[in-house]
């Protein structure tokens, strides 16, 4: 026992002379699961096997590629081999390099179905069988068209995917979906098997789902190099199909990193880990609430059979001691937490009344956003940029406003995004109607009771105050993919600044006013009607103006949850590091920002000048 302390102690003592870096080695923040696992076991074995400080630096993939690249960044912890573009420059010209094969077998990829849809339909096993069951994937929140839920946009894998809809002919059959980001295809993949319902989905492993929800993958032609290739053009021309390659995930390293740091590059090369054993981790991470450097550490103390294959002796010494350690961690805070509780609600009313919620989806696309979009795209585009440019002079009265916003339109539809315009404005009218039906009632409602205000003002803080993030997802899950989602999100987040400023123009009107309304005898209705909204009116425009306002800056975070229009486009532009399609995108949106700003504002200021 003496002996092992001695050794211990003097293993610590000499770590600084055997440290395996000398300087701090810059890992990529990944942000999906396994990714995130991997980067996190592989940092926790270089910090406490070998003695290496290291950092994480964020940044989208594109962004950490070109990084590496230039030695910016050292490590990106799990790359799927031969997928970028960016990654196969970087090492062709010798600037980066893939190490090891960090999963066996490969990384798996395809169409899938639930479970419950293939053992119910035993004809529906390939993809030339969708033709005959496409009704199958029909949803009430959608259009008539059956629904094939793709890739996020700017994702190589939904380039691919559209491609194959299309050289199989089920382009004209199924409606291709793009969800704003994984998480929001996790989501609509998680409601959909809760409620057992049929979806057609492309996915892979390792993730989490895998290991939660049981998938089966439709069959395709065996993969062919030369056809996969054409296929992730975006604009290739060869008209063929096939099966999806299993591609292998490695460690990208930059070249400087590999020749300086051999005992990490020799453990690099030998960690691996089999697809039960990633899916496993991801699924705990996910269900315990767990961020990946903790998922690692626990990963490690439960399996040092595993590590210690991938390690130097001297690394697994330091690691044992390490695993053998305990800390007890002290806090004044008791352990308290709503999540578990408010994910099993949820989970149970998306299970219960999931379908009710589709139709209410169902019911708004079909008779509020879609007529709306056709109505926008009816009119020719230089009749909108006309009605937009006298529409400017009137409520400014000046000329050259008007050609400001006639020649800003005009650029918008030169960029190409005359389309992702109309849909971006359809969604802003839509949500600006609902915000204005409902906001200005319940700030008359509250102005005249003081009680209910002080009761409603800290939700109407929350539901200014609250991340948008929060809840876009439990949405998403009620409502579905698209538009509709991305509706009830801006109404919740724009109608908190129209209550307010509705009910504190009625309170600043005065009490003699209110006396001088009596006193002509007037009822409670024609005191609202020629008394009060009148005096009141301009504080409800600056209500209507900061929700316009409000609604439109919740465009990009809409794209998220698969709303088309300009936010898509920016969305798209950072996931693909393309600076200049957000900057066009971004361009539009400033432009309609500016538009809508200066002309609601101009009629405020009209009204409280008379």
């Amino acid at each position: 026992m003496l002996q092992r302390i001695v050794f211990v102690f003097l293993l610590f003592v000499s770590a600084p002379a055997l440290a395996a870096c000398d300087s701090p080695v810059k890992f990529a923040a990944l942000t999906w699961e396994s990714g995130q696992f991997t980067s996190a076991v592989l940092r926790l074995i270089a910090e406490r096997g070998y003695q290496c400080k290291t950092t994480e630096v964020p940044g989208s993939g594109p962004a950490q590629e070109n990084a590496l690249s230039q030695n910016d960044i050292q490590v990106i912890g799990e790359v799927w081999v031969g997928r970028s573009e960016v990654m196969n420059k970087a090492l062709q010209e010798n600037k980066a390099a893939m190490v090891g094969d960090t999963l066996k077998g490969g990384a798996q990829q395809g169409w899938y179905v639930p479970d419950y849809v293939w053992e119910q339909n035993p004809q529906l096993r390939s993809y030339k069988d969708l033709e005959r069951f496409s009704q199958l994937f029909l949803d009430s929140a959608s259009g008539p068209k059956p629904r094939f839920m793709n890739c996020p946009s700017g994702w190589t894998c939904e380039i691919f995917n559209t491609r194959l809809l299309r050289t199989t002919g089920l382009d004209k059959t199924f409606d291709n979906v793009h969800p704003g980001t994984g998480a929001a295809l996790d989501a609509e993949i998680s409601s959909a098997y809760e409620q057992k319902k049929p979806l057609l989905f492309y996915y892979w492993q390792p993730t989490g789902l895998m290991a939660k929800y049981t998938f089966k993958a439709l069959e395709f032609p065996k993969n062919e190099s030369e056809c996969w290739s054409s296929l992730l053009e975006k604009d290739g021309d060869k008209n063929c199909v096939t099966g999806f390659p299993v591609s292998n995930l490695s460690i990208a390293v930059s070249t400087p990193f590999k020749e300086q740091h051999p005992d990490l590059i020799q453990f690099f090369e030998k960690i691996q880990f089999t697809a039960d054993q990633l899916n496993g981790a991801i699924l705990q991470m996910t269900e315990s609430k767990r961020d990946g450097a903790l998922q690692a550490e626990q990963f490690i103390k439960e399996h040092p059979e595993l590590w210690q294959q991938w390690v130097s002796p001297e690394a697994a010494a330091r690691l044992q001691a390490w695993t053998g350690q305990t800390v007890a961690v002290s806090s004044i805070f008791p352990d308290w937490s709503i999540q578990d509780k408010l994910n099993s609600g949820l989970k149970s009313v998306v299970g219960t009344y999931g379908e009710s919620f589709r139709q209410v989806s169902g019911f708004l696309t079909r008779y509020l956003l879609s007529p709306t979009v056709q109505a926008l795209a009816a009119i020719p585009a230089w009749l909108m940029i006309l009605l937009t440019a006298a529409l400017a002079w009137h409520s400014t009265r000046s000329i050259i406003f008007a050609v400001v916003c006639a020649f800003g339109l005009y650029v918008i539809g030169a960029f190409g995004l005359w389309a992702a315009l109309l849909q971006t404005l359809a969604l802003l009218i839509c949500a600006v109607i609902i915000t204005v039906v409902i906001g200005i009632p319940i700030g008359i409602f509250v102005a005249a009771r003081p009680r209910v205000y002080r009761v409603l003002q800290p939700v109407l803080d929350v539901m200014q105050t609250m991340p948008s993030f929060v809840y876009l997802i439990p949405v998403l899950m009620l409502f579905g993919l698209g538009n509709v989602p991305a509706l009830f999100a801006t109404v919740i987040y724009a109608i908190a600044p129209l209550i307010r400023l509705t009910a504190l123009g009625i309170l600043q009107i005065s009490r003699e006013m209110h006396e001088t309304g009596t006193a002509f005898g007037t009822n409670r209705w024609q005191m609202l009607r020629w008394v009060i909204l009148p005096l009141a009116k301009p504080s409800i425009m600056a209500g209507i103006n900061q929700a316009v306002m409000m609604s439109l800056s919740m465009v990009v975070l809409a794209s998220m949850i698969g709303a088309p229009g300009l936010g898509e486009r920016v969305l798209e532009a950072v996931q693909t590091l393309n600076v200049g399609q957000g900057v066009q995108a971004g361009g539009a949106i400033v432009i309609l920002a500016v538009i809508i700003d200066r002309i609601t504002q101009a009629y405020g200021n009209r009204r409280r000048t008379r």
